[in-house]
């Protein structure tokens, strides 16, 4: 049931480290604007020991949780169901809990990545490049299940990151070729370019970007613009931040925690953009 000004319920963001997280100001803004006066979101530093402990102190006015590394999933087996898109990926970052108590996890980064490039004008293509292959890789070769009718190139530092990510090709039925991050400076040239990679990993990439650049989407937000984002920018190309993909996450996660929808991208987006100019 859609929820109601009077309903004093409970929700949170999960992880470790977590005093980064804009997911707070997001979720607040959201309840702002849809009158859930009596609604909380807050942020709580929890590792993966400490996960199954915090679980067992939730009580009935929790709605849901919002989950960041290290606890993606680590929080599976502690749930009642998973939805099919993060079983795809073995990858919770939503939690919803029901009136009867049960325990039901989503993963909305991928819906997210496919949301924000959507709302960029990109809704398919035929080929596409991902930089980098850790945690947010995975999402994002599943978003691209979605929208990539042809090959995804992946640039990889090392031969267990290959394994992984040819693992993960094959298990969502991608056409990935894997490539060594030294030739990385090809993917700058593909219509959609994805970076997934930690803070600074790409800077030495931005000398290299091409004249007219389709784009690109880093999934970084602080700090930014990233040399990369910025070098493309300037060269006329099409840019998709991570704050993009955080937002469309919250959107979906504020849904089904709620039960309001549409969730107010708008105010979100205002609430978080000053968060990050306040930093």
């Amino acid at each position: 049931m859609p929820a109601t000004a009077t309903d004093r319920r409970r929700a949170a963001v999960l992880g470790s480290p977590i005093a980064h997280s804009l997911s707070p100001v997001l979720h607040r803004a959201a309840y702002a604007e849809l009158g859930l006066t009596d609604w909380a979101y807050d942020r709580f530093d929890v590792d993966e020991a400490a996960l199954p402990g915090f679980f067992e102190e939730l009580g009935p006015e929790w709605a849901g949780l919002s989950l960041t590394m290290p606890l993606k999933r680590a929080v599976i087996p502690l749930l009642d169901s998973v939805s099919e898109t993060a079983a795809s990926v073995d990858a919770v970052n939503t939690v919803v809990f029901g009136e009867d108590g049960g325990r039901t996890g989503d993963n909305t980064d991928i819906p997210g990545i496919v949301a924000a490039l959507r709302e960029h004008g990109i809704e398919k293509v035929e080929t596409a490049a991902v930089l980098g292959a850790g945690a947010t890789a995975s999402s994002a070769l599943a978003a691209l299940a979605r929208i990539c009718s042809g090959e995804v190139a992946v640039y990889v530092r090392s031969a267990a990151r290959a394994a992984e990510m040819r693992g993960w090709a094959e298990r969502l039925d991608v056409d990935v070729r894997i490539a060594d991050w030294a030739d990385a400076e090809e993917a700058l040239h593909a219509p959609l370019v994805v970076a997934t990679t930690p803070a600074g990993a790409t800077d030495a990439l931005a000398a290299a970007v091409p004249g007219m650049p389709a784009t690109l989407f880093d999934v970084l937000y602080d700090p930014w613009p990233t040399a990369l984002a910025a070098r493309w920018s300037a060269h006329g190309g099409a840019v998709v931040s991570g704050l993009d993909l955080l937002l469309h996450q919250a959107v979906l996660q504020v849904e089904q925690m709620t039960g309001c929808a549409p969730a107010p991208l708008a105010a979100m987006r205002k609430a978080g953009e000053q968060a990050l100019a306040d930093r």
